[in-house]
């Protein structure tokens, strides 16, 4: 059995998804990436615009994009701090 990602984990990972695509992508092509339920997306999506970490551009054709905000490339920044600490220690 796998195990379940922690709430942090996942965001870290959506913001990864964004960024990895040139900091530009669908909602659709994020939520199959993301590896989650339409519900639990649309949950983690809320909480990610309320923290400011991602914003949606509306292009002129109507389409909807997800960016990084800076606030959301800090996050990626200090995520990756913390497993390094993680990993030195062994915890």
């Amino acid at each position: 059995m796998t195990k379940k990602r922690e709430k942090l984990q996942v965001i870290y990972d959506m913001l990864k998804i964004i960024r990895d695509h040139k900091n530009e992508i669908k909602p659709t092509p994020l939520l199959r990436y993301s590896n989650l339920s339409s519900q639990r997306f649309a949950e983690y999506m809320s909480g990610l615009k309320e923290r400011q970490l991602v914003q949606e551009k509306n292009e002129k054709k109507g389409r909807k994009y997800i960016a990084l905000t800076d606030q959301g490339f800090n996050y990626l920044e200090k995520y990756k701090m913390i497993l390094g600490f993680i990993e030195d220690f062994n915890l």
